[in-house]
């Protein structure tokens, strides 16, 4: 009794924070968690004019055809391979430029490289791919042009799959890198100044400051997003490789969640797309489980 007592009383208390809370709140309930209902239908041979509760029942049939077309290899390695690019090649990054503009003493001039790398962020994916085709297109194609005129020959950057995985991460670094060093720059800002000039009376310069005073202090934060990332392996989203998807860069540019989108939506399979994104889920949910007890066996604070 006193405990309901306690929970009500906080409640009372902070009433203005939970309504504050509450549209998150209920974004999630019904754009998240009531949708999941829908998973059922994995498990089903779904016919629309039929509805959910009038569906055959056909078991682990569509994970079975999952597991056993050849596709399946094509798209878990496609999927592996970029997920890997994006963890060796962008993940740091973000951390490096919070770290190089915390050392930039001129706010105004602070201000406006981070202004210039936040910009990007704001812009659609459509966007981004379209300026990429501007410059790499063959016919026309700002880079093809310049390599021609020094003698050289035109690459076929948007068709070649030897460069679709190229492009792709160096999109994501246009996009993202300046919005993804806003909780870093956050959590640096948090670091205890005494600690930096402690480290200044022993002797520490600038460089190793940073690697024994703020990186130590960040790394809280640095593992809980490694985690949240390496949950989203398979999910590497929708839009951006479906637009850099064509016909002669398939084989190292479709992802599950393009086939998702062909199965689901080109090809009426319903079902069978719903088993392949239930299957994407249940993976990320395991590594993030995974990733966090092993933070936690490194001393690490985790997600939970």
């Amino acid at each position: 009794m006193k405990k309901r007592q306690k929970i009500i009383a906080g409640l009372k208390t902070n009433k203005f924070l939970y309504f504050m809370i509450f549209p998150g709140l209920l974004y999630f309930i019904i754009f998240k968690y009531l949708p999941m209902a829908g998973l059922i239908i994995a498990f089903q041979d779904y016919q629309p004019f039929l509805g959910i509760l009038g569906s055959p029942w056909v078991g682990l049939k569509h994970f079975i055809r999952l597991f056993t077309e050849p596709t399946f290899f094509m798209l878990l390695k496609n999927t592996l391979i970029l997920f890997a690019l994006n963890l060796v090649i962008f993940f740091p990054m973000p951390i490096i430029v919070a770290l190089m503009l915390n050392e930039v003493k001129n706010r105004y001039f602070k201000a406006g490289i981070q202004t210039i790398i936040y910009i990007p962020h704001f812009m659609s994916w459509v966007i981004i791919v379209s300026i990429s085709f501007i410059f790499l297109n063959v016919d026309g194609g700002i880079i093809n042009e310049f390599l021609a005129s020094i003698g050289m020959e035109k690459i076929s950057f948007l068709t070649a799959p030897d460069w679709t995985r190229t492009i792709y991460i160096g999109q994501i670094i246009w996009k993202e890198l300046g919005w993804s060093t806003i909780i870093y720059l956050a959590a640096i800002t948090a670091v205890d100044t005494q600690l930096y000039e402690a480290a200044e009376m022993d002797g520490a310069g600038r460089l190793r400051k940073t690697w024994h005073v703020t990186l130590p202090a960040i790394r809280p934060v640095i593992i809980t997003l490694l985690i949240l990332k390496i949950g989203s392996t398979l999910d590497l989203g929708f839009e951006h490789m479906y637009l850099l998807l064509n016909s002669l860069n398939r084989s190292v540019a479709e992802i599950f969640d393009t086939y998702i989108y062909t199965a689901g939506l080109k090809n009426g399979q319903l079902s069978f797309s719903t088993a392949v994104g239930l299957f994407k889920g249940l993976v990320g949910l395991v590594l993030v489980i995974l990733a966090n007890k092993l933070a936690k066996k490194f001393g690490e604070d985790g997600v939970y």
